[in-house]
């Protein structure tokens, strides 16, 4: 297969996985992981798109965002409960 045609893929597939995983950032707590392997897929993704269009451009963004949005939320909450829990706050 053409070299250009399995990048292309893998971008693709990277986009879908940083949708998936960035919907699963915004779940409580244990979302924190997901996200950050969320924003490390979209790095991979931005790096393909410089060569090629992504057609799941849109996925791509979209996970881009909940993956940001979550990861910052729940640890900002991670940080408030452990800051109430040694009475720091």
């Amino acid at each position: 297969m053409n070299p250009d045609a399995i990048a292309k893929i893998k971008m693709i597939k990277a986009s879908l996985r940083c949708f998936a995983f960035g919907l699963l950032a915004l779940l409580p707590i244990i979302g924190i992981p997901f996200g950050i392997v969320a924003l490390i897929f979209s790095g991979q993704v931005r790096a393909g798109q410089k060569r090629f269009w992504n057609p799941a451009r849109p996925y791509w963004l979209c996970g881009n965002i909940c993956a940001f949005i979550g990861t910052i939320f729940w640890c900002f909450v991670v940080v408030l409960i452990i800051g109430r829990i040694l009475n720091l706050l």
